[in-house]
């Protein structure tokens, strides 16, 4: 099939695109054209690149024209993030595609109530990002328009820095537990964060596409097989180095006084949300089966991070 990705250079695409290339799609890559991919693949070579800024093209009204005219059967879009964007690619993609696959966010969840979390759950969003995530899925699964959303926790992949055991994107805490030195966790360290390896994202986003009629008019968590609490993950990383996690709990106005403003908003994003989400949709009608666990998408990560000299040995 003819396929076209938008944001096919970046976290997800950076894997989306060989593995659609590899199963034996024409695939067209459209990007802005301002990175390398995350990883070298033959397919880069290969694939039809097709620079787009969509900001400016969606100011210039002519977006999701331009997606249109690429006549792709298949159209992934990784990089919506407002209703009217994904209003406006609806409208000039209707009946001129067979299948349209949104990017979304396991975000459009709110605090949990039984966990794992499915995606039968209420939504309940709160925050910029979430609500407007939850509010491009229920526009999608009303309109008419063949689609199905994809719903990712926490990328983790090798050329960036994966959420941390304090919740944030700060590497000094995994350089803290490296070294053996003491780290603060909020609470009790007992919420979760719920990571996935952009490869496994892009795997799901493969078996959508080989699996339309179960895909269709439906929503899916993709995420690792298990959540972590940010006490167990600080152990395991510890562990991973041979030093015990030198742990101590602060209450969260204490600790928020700790660290900076950003980490703090952040870190409570994270645990307000404590997501912790079932994969058993989709593995059930879409054969997904994730190659990582958290720790495993983590360690790959870190080890980049350390690599590059992010994170102090």
């Amino acid at each position: 099939m003819r396929v076209a990705i938008i944001g096919g250079t970046g976290h997800i695409g950076s894997y989306l695109t060989p593995r659609l290339f590899d199963a034996g799609h024409s695939v067209i890559c459209v990007s802005r054209g301002m990175k390398k991919p995350y990883q070298e693949h033959a397919a880069w070579r290969a694939v039809e690149q097709v620079e787009i800024d969509r900001a400016a093209a969606e100011a210039a009204g002519n977006f999701g024209e331009r997606i249109a005219k690429l006549d792709a059967e298949v159209v992934i879009d990784l990089t919506c993030y407002r209703l009217e964007s994904a209003q406006s690619l609806v409208e000039a993609l209707r009946g001129r595609v067979a299948h349209l696959l949104h990017c979304g966010t396991i975000w459009v969840h709110g605090p949990s109530v039984e966990v794992p979390t499915t995606e039968a759950a209420p939504r309940t969003a709160f925050g910029d990002y979430g609500q407007r995530k939850a509010a491009i899925e229920a526009y999608l699964l009303n309109e008419t328009i063949p689609v199905t959303i994809l719903h990712p926790g926490h990328l983790v992949g090798p050329g960036w820095a994966p959420i941390n055991p304090a919740g944030n994107f700060n590497p000094e805490v995994f350089s803290k537990l490296v070294q053996g030195r003491e780290l603060a966790l909020p609470n009790i360290g007992m919420e979760t964060v719920h990571h996935v390896h952009a490869d496994d994202v892009a795997q799901a986003f493969v078996h959508a596409v080989h699996h339309r009629s179960s895909a269709l008019g439906e929503s899916f968590h993709v995420v690792s097989p298990a959540a972590l609490t940010l006490r167990g993950y600080a152990e395991r990383v510890g562990e991973w180095f041979g030093r015990p996690a030198q742990l101590q709990f602060l209450p969260w106005e204490q600790w928020r006084r700790e660290v900076t403003e950003k980490d703090a908003a952040v870190t409570w994003d994270h645990i307000a949300h404590s997501p912790n989400c079932s994969i058993a949709k989709a593995r059930t009608l879409l054969g997904y089966e994730p190659r990582y666990s958290s720790l495993e998408a983590v360690r790959e990560s870190l080890s980049w991070l350390i690599e590059q000299g992010m994170v102090e040995q």
